[in-house]
């Protein structure tokens, strides 16, 4: 029968890696005697990132001495003790191929539910001083699993473990690992995950997606679930496009039309989406910038509007040095920040240049004449510095069910009459007063403290945080679980002399720099040039750290379990194999 080894505990502590500062309570440590364990953790225990680890799901973490056993081989060690792997119990029996999502188990006088498998995290790698071992969990069959606690008891070392229930559907933690991680899915098993009642929300959101997908992409964190759905880029890399005409809008912002060369269609684009340009003009390297579409996305060509930033190379030579004519390298368009279908009200929510994706869903509703509630604020110093007003104003117009509100804060009185806009800026407390529809969807775009203030005014509001989308110009914010002290720095090149490598691109962060000498990933690259990075294993193992590749080619190193998608990259083991552009 199987039995409890170990009982293992421990409080989050701050850990030095890699010259970073890791918070984590993967350190764990067996008990003496009896241990409480409560709804949500046993007494004396912690985690450090409870994004992926902890609560009411993921309140205990079960590994087996078999596969202790299993990896003192693979690595030809002996020095392996209780907690090891960070878990809370060791256990003797209850194999990963075995036990079922759904089991319970009775174990002293507590009762538990499996509901997961473990989470793969780099922090498991960086206890074990096995950085890879996070790939291997998966790849090996051998994760661990996860269960909730049904009844509060004391537990002991010693203790036997009677199974008191079989889980519906008898898919074991390690097919349900698989099917998450690991390619070449089995669609009758995903159906079947979906249907488990005990299966973490987290993980069946992943497996619906999935399905949604055709079964292809994953997401490994278990929790937010895959992208799914994404159609390809229009174009592969980098297409030259002729500069049709080049138009001042306001004293700070220039509208840029694009055509084909050859005088055919461009694709349609989605409506909020961005173009990335590589701009030879500005600069050698030639700098690479992203500047969202302001125009209607399907028109057959396409307008961006570019505010002159005061030292900006690729913004003076775009809004001062570009003339009709003119041949620009555009990648296609890219961004998930777009308009979706439905019937409720409409949120236009913009500050400054950030009216660029808004105003092309403006264009987007009036095109299809839309019956939808449609709310456009805008935020702006004065109606010099508010460009394209006109044009929102006419769409408006043909819009059955529009309102406007525009807030100038350096504006005359005089000013402000003439342009039926409020006094002050667009705040938190200006948005609240408007008292906008509580079942409406929300897209914002601007500085990141008004994105941020706005989101928080709307969910006050009572809209649902999922139906409220944000745009950012410039690097999306780091994801990068656990690491704590980091002083936010702008992106610069790497420190020493510069590599002899391939260029590496990072487009939203406008860094161009060689691949090091020495080799490492590209996330390593990035870590060098503090250009924040979104990842989670840095193994190969999950996709979290999938960043699109606008142009150029990547090895791996370790191989990947899965491969991403066509037009993608796993920077947490990629090098390049030839100069390359990322969107990060």
């Amino acid at each position: 029968m199987p039995s409890l080894l170990s009982v293992n505990v421990g409080k989050p502590k701050d850990v030095a890696w890699q010259g970073r500062t890791v918070h984590t309570g993967v350190w764990k440590h067996p008990v003496s005697g009896p241990a409480m364990v409560r709804r949500l953790n046993i007494d004396g225990d912690g985690q450090g990132d409870t994004n992926g680890h902890g609560g009411e799901q993921r309140a205990v973490l079960v590994y087996q001495i078999e596969s202790y056993r299993y990896w003192q081989r693979h690595f030809g060690r002996d020095d392996f003790t209780f907690g090891q792997f960070g878990e809370n119990l060791t256990v003797d029996g209850l194999a990963d191929d075995e036990v079922c999502i759904g089991d319970r188990y009775r174990i002293g006088e507590a009762e538990f539910e499996v509901t997961q498998p473990r989470v793969t995290c780099y922090r498991v790698g960086m206890r074990m001083g096995e950085p890879e071992l996070p790939a291997l969990l998966v790849s090996h069959h051998r994760p661990g699993f996860y269960m909730r606690v049904l009844r509060e008891g004391h537990i002991e070392a010693g203790d036997r473990i009677v199974r008191t229930r079989t889980g519906p559907g008898a898919l074991t933690v390690a097919d349900t690992d698989a099917l998450l991680y690991l390619p070449d899915r089995d669609p009758a098993k995903l159906r079947l995950a979906v249907d488990i009642p005990a299966l973490s929300p987290g993980w069946q959101g992943s497996f619906r997606d999935l399905l949604a997908d055709g079964a292809g992409g994953a997401d490994g964190t278990g929790g937010a679930g895959a992208a799914g759905g994404a159609a390809r880029p229009a174009w592969d890399g980098f297409r030259e496009l002729r500069v049709a005409d080049v138009v001042a809008e306001s004293t700070t912002v220039t509208s840029i039309h694009l055509t084909a060369t050859d005088g055919t269609r461009l694709p349609a684009a989605r409506a909020g989406q961005y173009l990335t340009l590589r701009i030879p003009g500005a600069g050698q390297p030639a700098p690479v910038r992203s500047y969202s579409l302001s125009s209607a996305p399907d028109t057959g060509s396409y307008r961006i509007s570019v505010k002159h930033e005061p030292h900006g190379a690729a913004s003076g030579y775009l809004t001062t040095g570009l003339r009709a004519g003119g041949v620009l390298e555009v990648a296609a368009p890219r961004g998930d920040f777009v308009l979706t279908e439905g019937t409720g009200p409409v949120l236009l929510i913009s500050a400054g240049i950030g009216v660029t994706p808004t105003l092309s869903m403006l264009h987007a509703l009036a095109a299809a004449r839309s019956d939808r509630e449609i709310w456009w604020i805008h935020g702006a110093r004065g109606p010099r510095e508010h460009p394209l007003a006109a044009e929102a104003r006419t769409l408006l117009a043909s819009l059955p069910h529009s309102r406007e509100h525009v807030f100038y804060s350096a504006a005359t009185a005089e000013e402000r009459d003439r342009h039926g806009a409020s006094a002050g800026r667009l705040t938190k407390d200006e948005l609240t007063a408007l008292k906008v529809p509580a079942d409406a969807t929300a897209y914002i775009c601007g500085p990141t403290a008004f994105m941020t203030d706005m989101t928080d005014a709307l969910v006050a509001a009572g809209i649902d945080p999922a139906r409220v989308h944000t745009e950012l110009f410039g690097a999306l914010p780091a994801i990068n679980p656990g690491l704590t002290g980091r002083t936010a720095r702008p992106p610069h090149q790497p420190p020493g002399p510069p590599g002899t490598g391939p260029t590496v691109t990072f487009a939203r962060s406008g860094i161009s720099t060689p691949f090091p000498d020495g080799g490492g990933s590209v996330l390593e690259l990035a870590d060098a040039c503090d250009v924040p990075a979104r990842w989670s294993c840095r193994t190969g193992v999950c996709h979290t750290c999938v960043t699109p590749l606008l142009s150029g080619r990547v090895t791996y190193e370790p191989a990947p379990l899965e491969p991403p998608a066509d037009g993608d990259v796993l920077i947490c083991c990629a090098r390049p194999g030839s100069d390359i552009v990322l969107d990060m």
